[in-house]
């Protein structure tokens, strides 16, 4: 999945073209471009949605930019379902979240550095399922971070709403006690937050409440982690150790195999109706193989040009050694 926050905003057709182009030359993966709800990210204009859908995106989000005007994001939604549109909702108020740099608790005062609230997420997340409700658009929610805020997921599904979710991977293995040293690294965007929250978002995993589990790779130039905490960039660089990092899971006794896997394709897929996630008859042949007996250093192979990783020299459990596009091997270990 590629979000709408590119360079340029992805809120045309011809960005979403030429995304596509350029990932069809690489071939390396496929690339489910999702498409900005407003004109520059911005709130206040609706973007072309179904230009942006004919040219090859698949859902529909602001990201962390929040819309400022419920009316006007309101319409958008009506927009939306009115096309039966997937919008992917980063629910997080903007006014209680701005300026804050880790979770609102004991860490972030012990640091001396400004706390976001857990009710920036929850605040935001009750509107949006609101609206989400009032309109009857088809709704995902993405990089939850608060159990509470599984719980108003949970109840919203229990009362019918076409809701899914997804969490970052390393929100379900770390907490904002991993601030304790100023690392730069575990400066993400929305925060860490308490081994209860972890907890919370680890049982909604494990019960399906939270369907998808993601890697929200993030990847930044050196230079963006080297700055005091408050000055650098958020983000974790993730996406090449997903499978071993989730196999901690495993490890843990929190789910087995075949749901973790599940968590990782098919949850994802059917979330925003893509035609991946799974193996069939005539269906592409998009597959990963891995050993479950081996283990993977990370950072000894690593191809992504950010390497503000946390986990770089860990050992982890598992190893991809194949992967496949439509048939094609395009990655080998």
């Amino acid at each position: 999945m590629l979000p709408a926050k590119t360079k340029p905003v992805l809120d045309t057709s011809a960005v979403a073209e030429l995304i596509l182009d350029r990932a069809r030359e690489a071939g390396n993966t496929k690339v489910f471009p999702i498409g900005a709800l407003s004109k520059g990210l911005d709130g206040e204009q609706l973007a072309e949605l179904v230009a942006l859908r004919d040219a090859g995106c698949v859902a529909f989000g602001n990201g962390l930019e929040s819309f400022r005007n419920t009316r006007t994001l309101c319409r958008a939604l009506d927009y939306a379902a009115t096309f039966d549109l997937t919008v992917i909702f980063n629910s997080q108020d903007h006014d209680l979240a701005e300026g804050g740099l880790a979770h609102e608790g004991p860490t972030a005062s012990f640091l001396g550095l400004p706390g976001i609230p857990e009710t920036a997420e929850t605040v935001a997340l009750a509107r949006d399922l609101l609206l989400v409700e009032q309109t009857g658009v088809r709704a995902h929610f993405s990089q939850l971070t608060s159990a509470r805020g599984v719980a108003l997921i949970a109840q919203a599904q229990a009362r019918g709403l076409k809701v899914t979710a997804d969490v970052a991977l390393y929100q379900l293995i770390l907490t904002d006690e991993a601030l304790i040293d100023f690392s730069s690294l575990y400066h993400v965007q929305p925060p860490l937050r308490t081994r209860a929250d972890r907890d919370g978002l680890r049982e909604a995993v494990k019960s399906g409440v939270i369907s998808a589990i993601s890697s929200h790779h993030q990847p930044h130039e050196r230079d963006a982690k080297l700055a005091p905490f408050g000055a650098t960039e958020p983000g974790i660089s993730s996406v090449e150790l997903l499978l071993p990092l989730a196999m901690t899971l495993v490890e843990d006794g929190l789910l087995d195999l075949p749901t973790l896997l599940a968590r990782l394709s098919a949850g994802p897929a059917e979330a925003l109706r893509l035609p991946a996630g799974k193996l069939a008859v005539g269906g592409a042949a998009d597959i990963v193989l891995f050993d479950l007996a081996a283990s993977t250093v990370a950072g000894e192979t690593w191809l992504s040009k950010g390497e503000n990783c946390p986990f770089i020299g860990h050992s982890l459990p598992g190893v991809v050694r194949y992967t496949l596009v439509d048939g094609r091997i395009s990655h080998q270990a």
